[in-house]
């Protein structure tokens, strides 16, 4: 990933763009993180089976991550959750998969499918393109927001609002719900905006389709 980086970088203006360091992990875990935007397709063909394969990937990955914790690492999942951890992560157990999984599956369990689609899109691109994005483009941080910045919170709600829109055929409620996720995006919590992001973007989506 430095390779890459370090060919890329004299052609990109450096006011507006960083590489950093853990550039190359944030990819990886975000990688991992859109995986989520599966999750509404798999519900379409079989709910149960999704539901399932949600609940048995998510307690695998306690049992691997404990593993890991206590010094008898589970291959290629411990490999991965050490190279997409955050700094302030490493020796401790990664909470960030468990809250993802739990969170699709509040998501399928609390609200139809169209609003269930909306909540895990906007768990899957909008907090996944924000992080992303905030890493990459040199922006202002928000204050209050745990270093969170204009370019993340501006990839979130595009995200969120391209995805709504496809999902509805409706600007205005795309923009409505664009509007929620990015301020929920917003709440410094770490890992459990994996739960407060798509509950909430999923209970305003629902609301708001109702009428």
């Amino acid at each position: 990933m430095d390779r890459i980086a370090s060919l890329v970088r004299p052609i990109v203006d450096k006011k507006y763009f960083t590489f950093p360091q853990a550039f190359g992990g944030e990819i990886i875990r975000k990688a991992l993180h859109l995986l989520i935007a599966f999750v509404p397709l798999l519900a379409g063909i079989d709910l149960r089976v999704t539901m399932m394969l949600l609940a048995g990937g998510t307690l695998f990955y306690v049992f691997a991550e404990r593993m890991r914790i206590e010094g008898r690492p589970v291959l290629v999942i411990s490999d991965l959750t050490v190279i997409a951890s955050r700094e302030q992560d490493r020796g401790r157990f990664v909470l960030g998969p468990v809250t993802l999984g739990v969170g699709a599956m509040l998501s399928l369990l609390l609200y139809p499918s169209t609003a269930a689609a909306i909540a895990i899109y906007a768990l899957a691109f909008g907090d996944g393109f924000a992080s992303l994005a905030g890493k990459l483009f040199r922006s202002p941080s928000i204050p209050f927001t745990r270093n969170k910045t204009l370019a993340g919170t501006a990839a979130c709600f595009i995200a969120v609002l391209l995805g709504t829109w496809k999902l509805t055929g409706r600007l205005s409620i795309a923009f409505a719900v664009a509007v929620a996720a990015t301020m929920l995006e917003l709440i410094p919590i770490r890992d459990f905006d994996n739960l407060i992001l798509p509950v909430g973007t999923g209970f305003v989506a629902a609301y708001i389709l109702q009428l």
